[in-house]
């Protein structure tokens, strides 16, 4: 029995150093924000047509959002799609270069002949090559005409809004018959995922890491427990409060989860951890 009582107490004294080690959850503030935020404009000053959405409707991405009045940079894309698919001029100017070739060639051979002049021969070929560079200009005058119906429709895509992201109309600045040139016309935000940041102490900064997980616990009447995982742990401390921030991704699936609400976070971290 006197050999089992140093034992007993060894074992004891280990049981009571595990539990003093032993992992405490650290339990946070924090604020559920929306993953990306974007103020939606035109990239072309003009007078809004339609804006085909309002607050609260949900929209996708690459979903048109807004249009600018566009009826002249139309009429001036249909006339350069009209000039790009003409090739009369192309036409007319092989027909004139295979004239001028064969009118050549009968002049070579007469003057071979010695039945005409040099200088029939030569105004024979100068109209040849003239007739050749006449093909290369409409060649040409095709191309930079194909150039600017491709410019018509860009300058035309410009004035149709789309929206970048999945999410959500936060709001509506402006309606149609506006004039809007640099300010935002509406506001979108990506809400699956969601942000949870979190400001913490400096005692806690060597505990946390990029990858690591945690459990979210919004306000009621969400509620309810969520899994995030750490995204973003800030590497320099605010020296005025000793504290950094802690930016964690939450899958929102269904859009279950309101953004703009407060929210508690419990990292799976204990005392041994912290230090």
């Amino acid at each position: 029995m006197r050999t089992l009582r140093p034992l007993c107490f060894g074992v004891f004294f280990l049981m009571l150093l595990t539990a003093s080690l032993r992992a405490e959850p650290l339990e946070v503030d924090c604020l559920i924000e929306p993953h990306v935020l974007v103020k939606i404009g035109s990239p072309v000053p003009g007078v809004l047509d339609t804006v085909n959405v309002d607050r609260g409707d949900m929209v996708k991405k690459n979903q048109v959002l807004a249009t600018l009045r566009s009826g002249v940079e139309r009429s001036n894309m249909e006339l350069a799609k009209a000039r790009a698919e003409m090739e009369g001029d192309i036409e007319e100017s092989k027909a004139r270069l295979a004239y001028t070739d064969r009118k050549q060639q009968r002049m070579q051979e007469l003057h071979s002949k010695q039945a005409v002049s040099f200088e029939n021969l030569d105004e024979a070929q100068v109209n040849r090559v003239l007739a050749d560079i006449a093909l290369k200009r409409a060649v040409e005058s095709k191309t930079l005409a194909e150039l600017d119906y491709r410019r018509t429709v860009e300058v035309l895509k410009k004035m149709t809004i789309y929206s970048p992201i999945n999410g959500v109309v936060v709001d509506r600045f402006q309606s149609p018959g506006e004039y809007v040139e640099d300010q935002p016309i509406l506001q979108v935000a990506q809400i699956d995922p969601l942000n949870v940041e979190v400001i913490l102490s400096v005692e806690n900064r060597g505990s946390l890491s990029e990858g690591m997980t945690a459990s979210v616990v919004p306000q009621e009447p969400v509620g309810g427990t969520y899994q995030a995982t750490v995204t973003i742990v800030d590497k320099v401390v605010d020296a005025a409060s000793g504290t950094f921030g802690v930016r964690l991704e939450m899958p929102n699936p269904g859009y279950r989860i309101n953004a703009g609400i407060q929210c508690k976070v419990i990292f799976d971290i204990g005392d041994v951890g912290r230090n």
